[in-house]
Formats: C-alpha cells, structure tokens, sequence
C-alpha cells in the first residue's frame, strides 16, 4: 500500500497540534512513527525519527555579576552566589512549585515591589534580589535572620521572633551559610549549575 499523502485538512490539524504543543516540545524531544496502517503518529518517546530535540538551557552565570551587584548594594558576592545556589542551583530560568522565579528565586509580588520586570534576565534578577536582601539587613541586622526572611518572609520572622520554627526555613539557612562560608575561601569560581 502506498504511503497516505496528508490531506490540506489534516495538515492543518497537524500544525494547529504542533503550536499547541509548542511550550512541551521546547523543553521535550519529539518523535514520529508510522503504523501499520500508514497513519503518523507524534510521540515523546524515542525512535529512530527525531523530529525535535531542544537546545540546552543556558546555565553559565557570569562572576562579574555577584561582583556588580554585591558592589552596587554593599554585599559581600559570595552571600549573593551562596543565596543564588541555594535559590535556583544558579539556574536565571527556574521556576519552583510555589511560583518563585529566577536565579534568586523572587515571588513575582517581591519583583513587582523591586521593579523586576523580567525575572528571567539574571542582572534584573539579580539586582532586585540584592535590594530586597538590602532591606531586609536594614530592618534584621543579624545574617541569619536576613537569610529566614528571605526564605520565609519578613513577617514571619517578625512574628517568631527570630528564625520561624520551619524545618525547611531552618535547614535553608545552614544551607546558605555553608555555601557562603565555602565561597569566601575560594577564589576564580566557576559557576555551573551541574558542577558548583
């Protein structure tokens, strides 16, 4: 049996598929096969017909940066890249469950209140995430309280009087501050998200 010729309807049909499934098929491979029947079908799974495979995410953060904006605010650069590790692995397009968003993982209300209007550019990220960690030093004074506002939220710091009694609050901070004092000693970082 000769091979079915896609019909103008199907075709169609086919494209208005594909654009649906465009935000899948940009962080997935895509996949075709034939049956015995002749008929197309389009799958994640793999086979030997690779239609799709996405570029890999950009995951190199310039030093200079943490330098620039650690500068620009009077942060130390290594609490920026300890908080960026510990946030987003360094990653500018993460995204948590809870809706945080970028490098340093700012909730969109956070970057609407520090004028980031693009959270996935790492220097906005960034330098909206540095003045809120600005203000928080302003308001706690003490670095382990700036790091349990920022994960928690100032007004339950407040509230509790000290770091709220959160286990993931809790082991965020011991987090953060291994992380910074591992930063402090070294020198020339490379910061990958694979190999920190």
């Amino acid at each position: 049996m000769p091979p079915k010729i896609l019909s103008i309807q199907g075709l169609c049909s086919l494209l208005c598929g594909l654009v649906l499934l465009l935000p899948s098929l940009l962080r997935a491979e895509l996949y075709y096969y034939r049956d015995e029947k002749g008929v197309l079908h389009f799958t994640n799974i793999p086979t030997n017909h690779r239609i799709w495979k996405p570029s890999p995410r950009p995951r190199l953060v310039n030093e200079r940066l943490f330098l620039e904006i650690g500068l620009l605010y009077g942060l130390d650069p290594a609490l920026l890249k300890a908080i960026a590790r510990a946030e987003s692995n360094f990653d500018p397009l993460a995204v948590s469950p809870k809706g945080a968003q970028g490098l340093m993982q700012l909730m969109p209300e956070t970057a609407s209140d520090y004028y980031v209007t693009n959270v996935f550019d790492p220097r906005e990220n960034l330098r909206g995430a540095a003045a809120f960690l600005k203000d928080l030093f302003e308001e706690f004074k003490d670095l382990r309280l700036v790091l349990a506002a920022y994960n928690a939220g100032p007004e339950r710091v407040r509230r509790y009087g000290g770091i709220p009694p959160f286990a993931e609050t809790q082991a965020y901070v011991r987090r953060v501050l291994r992380f910074y004092s591992l930063y402090k000693r070294q020198k020339n970082y490379k910061f990958l998200s694979k190999n920190p």
